[in-house]
């Protein structure tokens, strides 16, 4: 049985159906059983879904029950509330850690983050470091994945340009100068990554970055999901002073902000991998960030833009 934590998240849910179709028994556990049920309706009858919160230690016990492997994906880039990157990135794999060795649970396969580095300055990429350096010094037969940023039908970067366009007639704001550079990997070939590591004992005690087949800067980026959603808009660079206002002022007031303060102060780190572990290691080709693999994006609308912005999106949008 693999544990899959994070279940119906992003990375999660598209990892659980990979996983079941290569006929692997899934238990995934999440913190919403009732958004759970939703975004994996369609192998749900293929799928143990428990409760568990990595938060709470007594919770991880009985999920851990019977499991052989787990694949950890919990973990958060927007702090909201008592939802800090201390409680849920770095403690929780505390939790996790402790559990899996209290079960007898060996295998462990930790989503990291490209940059991850504990003594990073940036808070997020400083919580992933130091949840890794929790991993590392387990004693369990882990494996670490270190992708660049994440595109796909549902991911909170790309799609959040292609939502703000929705909502921005004639003119585009470019953060900065519009030159931080990505190597945005999907989301299909970081889960098939994960699936690969799970019977490769050659990856135990290995962190392997994984990358897009190509660097794009911001500036490139907007102009391709542009050219997805079949619109025009003036992208015009605005300086990050300027900007940081705003994005506190949305910070503070949307339950769902599209970018925090901190997201925004990371843009100054390079996001791209030296060796590609897609390529290297797992012999996966690596999908393109180009238009006609972005048409997903058309069906996002103003309407549904706002109500994503206040939090008021299903589980499935």
């Amino acid at each position: 049985m693999i544990l899959v934590t994070g279940a119906s998240g992003y990375v999660g849910n598209n990892l659980v159906r990979r996983l079941v179709e290569l006929g692997q028994p899934v238990r995934a556990m999440v913190y919403s059983p009732a958004k759970a049920e939703v975004r994996l309706a369609d192998v749900r009858g293929s799928v143990e879904i428990v409760r568990g919160d990595v938060t709470r230690p007594e919770t991880l016990g009985p999920a851990l029950d019977g499991v052989t492997a787990v694949i950890h994906l919990v973990a958060i880039a927007i702090e909201k509330g008592d939802q800090t990157y201390e409680r849920i990135n770095i403690q929780g794999t505390v939790h996790l850690v402790e559990a899996m060795k209290a079960a007898g649970v060996r295998r462990l396969i930790n989503m990291s983050q490209n940059g991850a580095d504990s003594a990073s300055p940036y808070r997020f990429l400083a919580s992933k470091g130091r949840a890794q350096d929790v991993v590392a010094a387990s004693g369990l037969d882990w494996t670490a994945l270190r992708p660049s940023v994440i595109w796909g039908p549902q991911d909170e970067f790309a799609n959040v340009q292609a939502r703000l366009i929705k909502l921005t007639p004639l003119i585009f704001p470019i953060v900065g100068d519009g030159q931080a550079k990505f190597q945005l990997v999907w989301v299909g070939d970081v889960v098939e990554a994960a699936a690969r590591c799970l019977d490769d004992p050659a990856t135990i005690g290995r962190e392997y970055a994984l990358g897009g087949p190509e660097v794009l800067t911001y500036r490139e980026i907007v102009a391709r999901v542009l050219r997805s959603l079949q619109t025009r808009r003036l992208m015009i660079n605005v300086p990050v002073p300027l900007l940081r206002p705003l994005i506190w002022l949305m910070q503070i007031a949307l339950p769902h902000p599209p970018v925090t303060i901190s997201l925004l102060d990371m843009l100054k780190v390079e996001n791209t991998v030296a060796q590609n572990a897609l390529t290297d290691v797992f012999n996966i080709t690596p999908r393109p960030f180009v238009p006609e693999n972005l048409a997903y994006m058309r069906q996002f609308s103003a309407v549904g833009s706002i109500k994503r912005l206040l939090g008021q999106s299903t589980a499935d949008e």
